[in-house]
């Protein structure tokens, strides 16, 4: 049997990691300013994460939703406080495009409508629900598009308010800024009217921060930059570091009942375990602002560069739009300078390192982006 071919892959294979560095199965050194799609959110084999994993696997590994998990309350209340929604709840899952469904699935029990609205560029999974508000044709298939899904171009709040004027929206739906689209940072007086327009008219709003949350721009939910909650906050990728966990934080207004949602290994005692020491982490070597202070630094650093057409994003979440002429540089970064960076189509590089990367790590990558121009 061979593996289903649906990924483009570079010939390379790390086998060891530590920090913001891994090592390829041939001993060859990379600087990781990608983390595995902003998965690696305190860095690869953190002594205090691989610790607390193995303790919890030599204790217990898994057992169903059926039984009390105390590990599940731990974490709903540390992310609670750290998040500043603790008077939300917590419904945990896998992954983003899982806690996006469940996300979509609330908004539209809660309200008793069917249609919701999301953005251009908009990306927020490939299952069914989340590919349905996902603005890429080619990977909705003909089963996944519906009649209740709308796009409208982000930060046109006019656009907004003519869809939701009829009031049969469930919910809208956003990126807290726009990963896969080229990291699109929408205005904080867009958000800002958007939760007013969703208030107007019973509409809940979704934040998706699968990639933009926990930590990486600054605030620990990007939206919150525009000083506005969410009804719902979905999140995933940082939340584990690399174990697979998501979650979705919902408002008091919406009401659970039994069988609303459920999940078999969502929640589960090993997933819990590594999002607690992800958050232990992340609080006491205060990494929020850490990721903000050097994204500044990068960023003045960046915005001379004869190569870069614009800087977007924020903190630990950049997009480097490239000027003509400098598309192949992610190709030569890697292959020449052993350095993994992402991509948004061929001229956006995304940056989305572990949000305890060093600055010496950051001018190493300064060093090598320099000699490649």
């Amino acid at each position: 049997m061979e593996l289903f071919d649906v990924y483009k892959r570079w010939d390379i294979e790390p086998v060891r990691g530590l920090g913001s560095t891994l090592w390829d199965k041939d001993g060859t050194e990379y600087l990781d300013l990608y983390g595995g799609h902003a998965v690696i959110s305190i860095g690869h084999c953190y002594p205090r994460y691989v610790e607390a994993l193995s303790g919890q696997t030599a204790k217990l590994g898994f057992y169903s939703n059926a039984v009390a998990n105390s590990l599940q309350t731990e974490l709903a209340k540390r992310l609670g406080k750290v998040s500043g929604y603790d008077d939300y709840s917590l419904f945990l899952c896998n992954s983003g495009a899982e806690a996006n469904e469940n996300a979509l699935k609330l908004a539209s029990f809660s309200t008793g409508r069917a249609r919701v609205l999301a953005f251009s560029g908009a990306f927020h999974g490939r299952t069914g629900g989340a590919v349905s508000v996902t603005d890429n044709p080619s990977i909705r298939s003909p089963f996944n598009s519906t009649s209740n899904v709308t796009f409208v171009p982000l930060d046109d709040i006019g656009a907004v308010e003519r869809e939701l004027s009829g009031r049969d929206y469930a919910g809208v739906i956003i990126e807290g800024i726009q990963g896969v689209a080229g990291i699109n940072v929408p205005s904080d007086g867009f958000m800002q009217a958007l939760r007013a327009e969703c208030d107007k008219t019973g509409t809940l709003l979704i934040l998706d921060e699968v990639q933009s949350g926990y930590g990486r721009t600054g605030r620990f939910f990007a939206h919150q930059w525009a000083g506005i909650r969410a009804d719902i906050v979905t999140t995933a990728k940082g939340m584990g570091n690399g174990f697979p966990i998501g979650g979705v934080l919902i408002s008091p207004r919406v009401k659970p009942h039994y069988g609303m949602l459920g999940t078999t290994f969502g929640g589960n005692h090993l997933a819990c375990c590594a999002a607690i020491a992800v958050l232990d982490v992340i609080e006491e070597e205060k990494l929020v602002d850490n990721a903000f202070k050097l994204g500044e630094w990068l960023k003045a650093e960046l915005q001379d560069s004869p190569a870069i057409q614009e800087y977007r994003g924020r903190g630990m979440m950049v997009g480097l739009k490239l000027g003509p002429g400098y598309k192949d540089l992610r190709s030569r970064l890697l292959m020449e300078k052993k350095i993994f960076t992402g991509a948004s189509g061929e001229d956006v590089i995304r940056l989305l390192p572990a949000l305890n990367i060093s600055k010496q790590s950051l001018e190493s990558f300064l060093q090598a982006w320099n000699s490649l121009i």
